[in-house]
């Protein structure tokens, strides 16, 4: 098996790396290659990675490329984790809305469109040169985001995708971890949109704990997602920690007015993790990784692929198109949920009705990706200003014009 990492001078590529090496029983890689269009920042990546294969007794070959052919060409599976302009324009994304008095997020909000009219265009251009050159049933995995909207634009357009976050995996340990069990024997059925979902029951060995977790657990998991502890008893559910910007939208905006934006800091944990992976005595994944954020995200992607190539059918949460799963959503719109995952791809399983609560607010983002993608794929400003408009965290036909504007010129 070929995997070919697309965005692989990317500071979670160590984790990766380490996450494949535990998989290796079930993921028979052979060969794996590393592609980045900045060739420093892959040697320095790329050399970290040889270390920590080496050190675990890699068999296969790792190759680095800097042309995308080579690195596409027979690839069995292509992971795209790429950052179009990297952390300076997650800065713009970040502060040119909270210039505007409106929520400042690289996914969430006007931040996320303006990600996606940026990434849309490169990750289909990427996704056209595997159509024609990695083998054929190649599958493409995308962590690159906004996932909701590059997984759409990605199905839209064809391709054999399936979208990945790393939220569903984390709440599982979390939960695991409380509960001092085994990650693998929890389950999290978490539904909604990529950064728009609700833990709605926590399956151990066949019987829902969701309250049981909530009434022990609810403080610690209120602090960490950085809500009320009051609102996940008045929805029975565990809201994911980008609820935030909806639930908490007015708290965010002031206290983004004196914090540092989250790409400084990112570019400044980053530029640590550089250095240590210059260092030819460092194989093993460094602790200063862990305040990268992503955590597992190495285990979510190693997951999915070991699932695709063993056909194992496990039960795990991506994103793919809800095909009637979820009530009150179209059937192409993209969904985050648990879903069957074997050879053939991912079946989403079959989920209750969302409360109105939650389907309100579900809608309307649907809605908002679905403008989202249409104006990333075809560059259409008018587009993109009615998607700015549906967006519930921007709405208003004047700002959004405005917004559109600042974030073009940034």
């Amino acid at each position: 098996m070929k995997l070919a990492v697309i965005g692989a001078g990317s500071t979670y590529t160590p984790e990766l790396v380490s996450g494949l090496m535990r998989e290796r029983e079930r993921i028979a890689i052979d060969q794996l290659v590393l592609h980045d269009i900045d060739s420093e920042r892959l040697a320095v990546v790329g050399g970290m990675a040889q270390r920590m294969l080496e050190r675990q007794g890699f068999s296969g070959r790792l190759e680095l490329a800097g042309e995308l052919d080579v690195a596409l060409d027979g690839a069995d599976a292509v992971l795209l984790q790429i950052r179009v302009g990297g952390q300076a324009a997650r800065l713009h994304d970040e502060t040119t809305p909270a210039l505007c008095g409106c929520i400042g997020q690289e996914t969430t909000g006007a931040g996320g469109l303006a990600k996606a009219m940026r990434t849309v265009p490169v990750v289909l251009e990427i996704a056209r040169r595997a159509r024609e050159l990695a083998a054929d049933g190649a599958w493409i995995v995308d962590f690159t985001n906004p996932v909701g909207i590059v997984t759409r634009a990605l199905l839209d357009e064809g391709h054999r995708a399936i979208g990945l976050c790393n939220v569903a995996i984390n709440f599982q340990r979390q939960i695991a971890a409380h509960l001092e069990v085994a990650p693998d024997r929890v389950l999290v059925d978490q539904v909604g949109l990529n950064h728009l979902t609700w833990i709605r029951a926590v399956w151990v060995e066949g019987h829902d704990v969701l309250t049981d977790v909530i009434d022990s657990f609810g403080d610690h998991l209120a602090h960490e997602i950085g809500l009320p502890r009051q609102l996940l008893d008045d929805l029975g559910a565990i809201p994911s920690y980008y609820l935030r910007y909806f639930y908490a939208e007015r708290a965010v905006i002031e206290a983004q007015r004196h914090e540092q934006p989250r790409a400084a800091v990112v570019a400044e944990i980053e530029r640590g993790l550089l250095d240590l992976y210059r260092d030819p005595g460092v194989d093993t994944k460094p602790e200063l990784l862990e305040q990268r954020g992503g955590a597992f995200y190495s285990e979510a992607a190693t997951q999915l692929l070991a699932a695709l190539f063993s056909d194992s059918g496990e039960t795990l949460v991506v994103d793919t198109r809800n095909n009637g799963v979820l009530g009150g959503l179209a059937a192409d719109d993209v969904v985050e949920l648990p879903a069957r995952v074997d050879a053939s791809g991912a079946t989403p399983l079959p989920q209750r009705p969302l409360s109105p609560e939650l389907l309100g607010l579900v809608q309307h983002v649907a809605a908002y990706e679905r403008i989202a993608a249409q104006a990333a794929r075809s560059g259409d400003h008018q587009l993109a200003r009615m998607a700015l408009m549906t967006n519930p965290l921007v709405r208003e036909y004047a700002l959004a014009g405005e917004l559109l504007g600042q974030l073009r010129d940034a």
